[in-house]
């Protein structure tokens, strides 16, 4: 009589196959009291520094709620009121679309060109220049930001600035005349460094005999871009662009430089809030516009995520 078995590595439908040991509750194998653990601190700090301010802010948008007077001892609920007023505000629409303006030019075209540049150029050359170019482009990244922002001061004054020397241009005032343009270029110039290094990574992963046979082919540079490189780190870029531009959306720096003025011409959405809740006192019209500029970030990353699942559901 033949007695038919199947092998150890089979399993019958049903069975848990029987290794001697129960099976681990986690990969680690800590358990989930141990598990819970780890997280308990995490979860606290995501708490007290992002889940509370942020219901904190959607409580006093709904209300009339001041720094000072009557309202800051006994604020009133005012319901949508805040937000009607400052979707017909003309300071809150011209806010925001300087604020568009700003992260077009110093995220979109400015940070991620420049990064992108720096990063490519760099790509083939030897590691002591490479080393020292990357150290002073990280620089102008970690200096704190009012030390950049009295550089950028002194550079660009009208009577003793650095760049009308250099230009021979005296007596022209660049904050006056040029104020976007000149904070445009102070943003770029100070977060270029994140794109740079991103884009280093990414390019890494282009591979050179593709590179080369392009370049024999009689491919130019901006074919070989196109052709070659942009698709692979098409990826990379989605998410620098992501990043970069919630980063400027919210960036106050520029106020440091010329406090919205002159006019109000780079009065962005975060000085704009700045102005209103702190300057002002009005603490509740504030935050209801902070909430909008949320619900703006999260318009602007699903783009992006979009965007990004497209990528992947390519074949």
């Amino acid at each position: 009589m033949v007695r038919v078995t199947s092998r150890p590595d089979e399993t019958v439908a049903g069975e848990r196959p029987a290794t001697g040991a129960s099976p681990a509750p986690d990969a680690a194998g800590l358990g989930r009291a141990r598990a819970t653990g780890f997280l308990v601190p995490s979860m606290v700090l995501i708490v007290l520094f992002l889940v509370v301010p942020a219901a904190w802010t959607i409580y006093l948008g709904v209300t009339n709620y001041r720094l000072t007077g009557l309202a800051a001892a006994h604020p009133e609920f005012v319901g949508l009121h805040n937000y009607t007023t400052v979707l017909g505000d003309e300071r809150f629409l011209s806010s925001l679309l300087l604020t568009l303006q700003f992260v077009l030019g110093s995220a979109v075209i400015g940070q991620a060109g420049l990064g992108f540049a720096i990063a490519f150029a760099l790509r083939n050359r030897r590691n002591a220049v490479r080393r020292v170019v990357e150290a002073f482009v990280l620089l102008a990244w970690i200096l704190p930001s009012s030390v950049v922002a009295f550089l950028w001061i002194a550079l660009l004054d009208r009577d003793g600035g650095t760049l009308n020397a250099l230009l021979g241009t005296p007596g022209t005032a660049w904050l006056l005349d040029h104020p976007m343009l000149s904070i445009i270029v102070f943003n770029t110039w100070r977060g270029a460094a994140f794109s740079m290094m991103l884009y280093a990574a990414a390019l890494e992963n282009v591979p050179q005999s593709h590179l080369e046979t392009a370049r024999l082919a009689g491919a130019s540079t901006w074919q070989q871009l196109r052709d070659v490189v942009f698709p692979v780190i098409r990826g990379h870029v989605l998410t620098n662009l992501l990043l970069i531009s919630l980063w400027t959306f919210n960036d106050f720096t520029p106020f440091l430089i010329t406090a919205g003025g002159p006019e109000q011409r780079t009065e962005i959405l975060p000085v704009y809030v700045y102005k209103v809740a702190l300057s002002g006192g009005e603490l509740g019209f504030g935050a209801a516009i902070s909430f909008i500029m949320l619900l703006i970030n999260l318009v602007i990353a699903l783009i992006y995520l979009r965007m990004l699942g497209r990528r992947k559901e390519r074949p």
